[in-house]
């Protein structure tokens, strides 16, 4: 440690340490705007110049090292009047349009510039002009005039977004931000440059004059998107949300957020919403009152218990539902005497868990590993915050490994990668877990060839400290799922490499703790969404998007007697649902979501929920009350959060798994493998228009490798038949030459494939 004394205190900071890092650590604050915590030193504002004794002109505090005895003085007259002078320059070009700019109010320079401006300037010249850049549907570039190069958001992109979209073009007063060839800024963690910015250069499209910062009321909440749990700072006025920032979280989302997170609020003021429960009748929707609406349900639900026992009813649960709303939908489908309730609705291996899957570290313990396996995950979109910390990790050296059957572009240098199609998944984990019983003397789960990308993978894991085996949102929808965890496990026991899931959804592991499966003799989601229920309560969950098999399921659901649809949105499950009630998202309605290291995170709702919207915990409270069952006598949120989290998490958190392994004959057929695109991965981000409008949310493509291109003869523009369970779609075709030869990836989620057949599984392709 080196001791510096600065402003008349003594600071210990490590060797190597800059002068800002010893004001952080002191509380005192030096005026900036180029430098961020997160972000490389660029000492390019020079506004947090001070004076360091012995030195003959002011100092950049954000690079300069400190020495030991050093003497530093922030608030001397010659460190006062440097940052004055640096102001005045700051401000020649400036335009004075603080009372339109979208940034005041929360501006790093207007507010710099109350105790270090002029009260007039010195210059008479005309002020510069910078074009605007139109960049996208999330980013508002149109006052570059305002920009002060202090590059965060080139850094931003370099270093942490992986992807350098934006630089710094010319020289001088001719120097300007730009994306250079005029691109779109496509990052799914774009939104960050907002924040970052510190000054109205960088702005948000969807927010643009819509309210001014000293309007707006701030609530604390979750996102309910992936499993990070991201933490977020909801923005409010008249009871409408009109902004998310994120709310910092060094354990959780650091921070940052995900664009998802960010601009997914707009489905909250979407027209598609829900505001009233609606019957079917003559194949009619009619807008009924909530009395009338429960009060079908409940005589539907009592009639066909009667006529076709309990067993004919059953319940399906997005695992972006709280906590609360799972435990008591499987808590009155239990009461009604049916173990038919789960949340797996996109899986197709409905092995029961030894445990309750998770990701087996803390997130903080990602962006520190040494070593790691990725198995079956689109990682950048489906975790983009997960992903930004294993990039940190591979900038720190660590080797990052990639077993999937096409390799995306995830912004980051990975080790070596392992290609095979979905089939032969659990034989190329077979072939890595060979390698390493055969360096370590053990014998294997399973015998199986070794190549050369298996021995890499083993002997990467077999050295250095840190390690994790980790699975994705496609190895947890696997055929074969739980014989790839048993694989896991064990390369994991001999290597020491930690094993998790990167969980699918915000409340995955927390529709696990609640017991949101099937029990004893209950039927899994692939058996409910294959036909024989009579009665199906769908709890955000639209089965055209949702659904592993989306086809077969909204024929199945349609031959039901009654499906009863839980949803904020009018158009959710219209085509097989037969009553509608209207519940709150997660903005409108207090609940609690698990994260995937185990991390249980509640909030309040930061808005009254819309018209004649009720949260769904309450909903399912009075279903259960008006059916006579015992146990729904809660009055809070947080009674039902007490009963449904009661005992030791931390306990039950482990994946185990004690599944046999065998090895896939190898097969020429085609099979598809399928991506759930980031911006239709659930309800909110399907209807948040400015999503719907980036390059993420481009119609589906199916994607064939450089084999089937050749064989079918396909050119650029070509468009191909796709055919599964006898039904085809028509889509446009690219060549990937990442794919394993014999993959077709076509994206699930999306209306345009939302006619085909499994996300795994055979497939026939054809030159349209």
């Amino acid at each position: 440690m080196i001791e510096i004394e600065l402003d008349g205190k003594k600071v210990q900071v490590p060797e190597g340490s800059m002068v800002m890092h010893a004001a952080d650590k002191a509380g005192t604050y030096i005026p900036h705007f180029c430098y961020h915590k997160k972000l490389s030193i660029a000492a390019n504002c020079r506004m947090c110049l001070v004076d360091v004794e012995k030195a003959p002109k002011p100092m950049p505090a954000c690079a300069t090292p400190v020495t030991q005895g050093m003497i530093v003085r922030t608030k001397s007259d010659k460190a006062v009047k440097a940052q004055q002078s640096v102001m005045e320059f700051l401000l020649i070009n400036h335009p004075l349009d603080c009372p339109i700019c979208d940034q005041g109010g929360e501006c790093q320079l207007q507010d710099l510039a109350v105790g270090y401006g002029g009260s007039s300037s010195r210059y008479e010249e005309e002020k510069r002009v910078v074009f605007h850049k139109e960049v996208g549907p999330l980013l508002s570039m149109e006052e570059m005039t305002r920009c002060i190069h202090c590059t965060r958001c080139v850094r931003f992109g370099q270093e942490v977004a992986g992807v350098m979209e934006l630089g710094m073009i010319h020289r001088g007063e001719h120097s300007e931000i730009t994306t250079i060839a005029g691109d779109t800024v496509d990052s799914e963690l774009s939104g960050n440059m907002i924040d970052l910015c510190p000054v109205g250069a960088i702005t948000s499209k969807p927010f643009r004059y819509q309210a001014r910062t000293w309007e707006l009321s701030r609530r604390k909440s979750v996102s309910p998107h992936d499993s990070t749990g991201a933490n977020l700072i909801v923005q409010i006025r008249q009871g409408k949300v009109l902004r998310v920032v994120p709310l910092e979280n060094e354990e959780v989302n650091e921070c940052w957020l995900a664009d998802r997170d960010r601009f997914s609020y707009e489905a909250l003021n979407s027209d598609d919403r829900l505001t009233a429960p609606m019957l079917k009748q003559g194949g009619e929707w009619k807008t009924v009152d909530w009395t009338t609406a429960l009060d079908y349900v409940v005589r539907g639900l009592t009639q066909i218990k009667a006529d076709h026992g309990p067993q004919a009813i059953g319940a399906l649960g997005s695992a972006h539902s709280t906590v609360e709303e799972l435990h008591l939908l499987a808590k009155l489908v239990r009461g009604l005497g049916s173990e038919n309730i789960d949340y797996r609705t996109r899986h197709a291996d409905f092995t029961q868990p030894e445990g309750v899957r998770w990701l087996g570290m803390p997130i903080s313990a990602l962006s520190s590993l040494q070593r790691v396996l990725v198995v079956g995950s689109f990682l950048r979109k489906d975790h983009p915050l997960f992903a930004q910390r294993l990039r940190q990790a591979a900038k720190k050296g660590g080797r990052i490994h990639s077993l999937h059957a096409v390799h995306d572009d995830w912004a980051m240098p990975l080790a070596g990668t392992m290609t095979a199609p979905p089939g032969a998944w659990v034989n190329a984990l077979a072939s890595v877990a060979a390698a390493v019983g055969a360096a370590k003397g053990v014998k294997p789960p399973v015998d199986a060839e070794v190549g050369n990308d298996a021995q890499a993978v083993a002997d990467s894991l077999l050295s250095g400290e840190r390690k994790a085996v980790l699975l994705g949102n496609a190895a947890a929808q696997h055929p074969q799922a739980s014989a790839l965890l048993s694989l896991a496990n064990w390369i994991g026991e001999q290597t020491g490499a930690a094993v998790g899931y990167l969980t699918e959804d915000a409340n995955t592991v927390g529709a696990q703790l609640v017991n949101a499966l099937p029990g004893q003799g209950g039927r899994d989601a692939g058996q409910m969404l294959a036909g024989d229920l009579q009665a199906c309560l769908l709890l955000n969950v639209e089965p055209a998007f949702d659904a592993a098999r989306p086809n077969a399921a909204v024929a199945a659901l349609r031959t039901a007697e009654m499906v009863v649809a839980l949803t904020p949105f009018k158009n959710a499950a219209v085509e097989c649902a037969d009553v509608l009630l209207p519940i709150a998202p997660f903005a409108e309605t207090s609940g609690t979501f698990v994260n995937a290291e185990g991390r249980v995170q509640s909030f309040h709702g930061v808005v009254r929920p819309r018209a004649d919207t009720r949260p769904a915990w309450k909903v399912l409270r009075v279903l259960g009350n008006m059916l006579g069952l015992p146990g729904f006598e809660f009055e809070t949120s947080e009674d039902v959060k007490a009963e449904a989290l009661a005992g030791d998490i931390a306990a039950r958190l482990n994946n185990r798994s004690s599944a046999a392994v065998s090895l896939a004959p190898s097969s020429q057929d085609l099979e598809r493998v399928a991506d759930v695109p980031i911006y239709c991965t659930d309800s909110l981000v399907r209807r948040a228009t400015s999503l719907q409008l980036t390059a993420d949310a481009a119609p589906p493509v199916a994607s064939v490798s450089h084999a089937v291109w050749s064989r079918l003869g396909l050119a650029a523009g070509d468009r191909v038949r796709v055919i599964q369970d006898g039904v085809e779609a028509v889509l446009p075709v690219r060549l990937d030459t990442t794919l394993a030869d014999s993959a077709v990836r076509v994206p699930a989620g999306h209306p345009a494939t939302a006619s085909l057949g499994a996300m795994f599984g055979a497939i026939s392709v054809a030159k349209a």
